[in-house]
């Protein structure tokens, strides 16, 4: 009984962090085309200079988030989620504060710089230890409702965010997304309970006392040891184990599900990151869209993905399975790209939750940081090949060099993209749960 009070209060704890978090962030979203453009192309609503900015930011945060993912959820097998979760929560806060500060040119290319170096730590980061955090507490037949009500709480709070934005002045916005995100810091100190316990970690980050690894095949077997070092069978340096090529190469070799699952994380994080480049851009250039009609269309499109997520998805993954829905999901996805409709959220939103799930459930217990953290690599490395891609492509054929007249060119790619995630999804056969294997240093899972 005790056990389940724990975990129930993690979890409402996890998901206000989780609100707190995204709603500090989303909130900048629909202000943020204007500002850059208002800093760099002032009076103007096409500048390829401010289109080429954020694909280079984009590609730059990628490759940073491409080796600190994996970093990220190894170290949270090590030294348990609070206190990695702790890194992305904070930084945040530090471009936020400037553009609360001011919006003026020199300022803007601060936050530009230092949004660029903290998003190598923060972006997906957050989501990547949440999903872990989740793996930890609730049983394997209820992750995917779990991670689905997760992604509702993202939802719903980017419908939040997005409707203070429409009522606020650009000023005020970067001002109270600045407050929020320091509440979400102070709130997840204070009340978030380590899903580890110690006795469970590899080594405390904060401990007086070495550890000790048990090399049998129990899982995540440790015990501390005095700092004399005496009955010490193996001690752990910080860095130790952290996330290698091998390691990632012996993760995708667990299961052809797994692998298959990388493909689709890929090519689906390869249109959904085309997409937030461009579309802004498009309908910035062709509709001269401001700062609340980019509002406007995200609260429709929160409103369905949280609608479905907290709803719909609880009562469908029992009754389809993770895998059909997954299929489900990058279908409308291929559909909403190319028609931009938001509405559409209502049923792709579901790919990213279910495909979570599949890749939690073909590794151990104590791979689930390391698991997570690979896919969420994976999905870093699209977020570098999709600016340098679909960037230079909206800016071509949005300027008066265009080869042929279609500005959505880049859109119609895009759309080409998630169709390829949707076809590999086709082909996954989900294997039966791991629950007890751990994923070793030598391309081998041991039992």
């Amino acid at each position: 009984m005790e056990i389940i009070k724990i975990t129930t209060s993690g979890m409402s704890h996890l998901f206000m962090t989780i609100f707190l978090h995204h709603f500090s962030s989303v909130m900048v979203l629909p202000a943020i085309t204007d500002v850059t453009m208002s800093a760099i192309c002032p009076g103007e609503d096409e500048c390829s200079l401010a289109i080429y900015l954020t694909g280079f930011q984009q590609a730059i945060i990628g490759l940073g988030t491409l080796v600190t993912m994996p970093l990220m959820g190894n170290l949270s097998d090590k030294y348990g989620r609070k206190a990695l979760l702790t890194v992305p929560v904070t930084l945040t806060v530090i471009p936020l504060a400037i553009l609360a500060y001011s919006r003026t040119k020199s300022f803007f290319y601060a936050y530009y710089t230092l949004k660029t170096l903290t998003a190598m730590v923060c972006e997906g980061s957050l989501h990547c230890l949440a999903l872990a955090y989740v793996a930890d507490n609730v049983p394997e037949e209820r992750r995917a409702t779990v991670f689905g009500i997760l992604s509702g709480i993202g939802s719903c709070a980017f419908v939040c965010g997005n409707i203070s934005t429409r009522f606020l002045s650009t000023s005020s916005t970067f001002q109270v997304a600045t407050t929020v995100a320091i509440a979400a810091a102070i709130y997840m100190r204070i009340f978030l309970p380590e899903s580890m316990r110690d006795g469970d970690l590899y080594t405390p980050i904060l401990s007086e006392g070495k550890l000790e690894i048990n090399d049998s095949s129990e899982c995540c077997s440790t015990k501390k040891v005095n700092s004399s070092g005496q009955n010490s069978i193996k001690k752990v340096q910080l860095f130790e184990g952290l996330p290698s090529v091998e390691d990632t190469v012996s993760l995708l070799k667990t299961s052809t599900t797994f692998s298959q699952a990388a493909i689709v994380a890929f090519f689906s994080n390869l249109a959904d990151l085309g997409l937030h480049a461009s579309a802004m851009y498009y309908l910035k250039a062709k509709f001269h869209f401001n700062k609340d009609q980019f509002a406007d269309l995200m609260v429709i499109s929160g409103i369905a993905g949280t609608v479905s997520q907290l709803v719909m998805m609880p009562i469908l993954v029992p009754a389809l399975g993770e895998s059909r829905l997954l299929s489900i999901g990058l279908f409308f996805n291929c559909v909403h790209v190319p028609y931009a409709a938001a509405v559409f959220s209502i049923l792709f939103v579901f790919s990213q939750p279910c495909m979570r799930t599949i890749v939690s459930k073909q590794v151990g217990s104590c791979d689930q940081g390391k698991a997570q953290g690979c896919i969420s690599g994976i999905c870093s490395f699209a977020s570098v090949v999709s600016p340098l891609v679909f960037s230079p492509l909206t800016a071509l054929f949005l300027s008066d060099r265009a080869p042929f007249n279609f500005p959505g060119f880049s859109i119609m790619c895009i759309g080409f993209a998630a169709m390829i995630a949707f076809i590999q999804s086709i082909m996954i056969r989900v294997a039966p749960a791991i629950s007890n294997l751990r994923v070793g240093n030598n391309n081998s899972v041991l039992a």
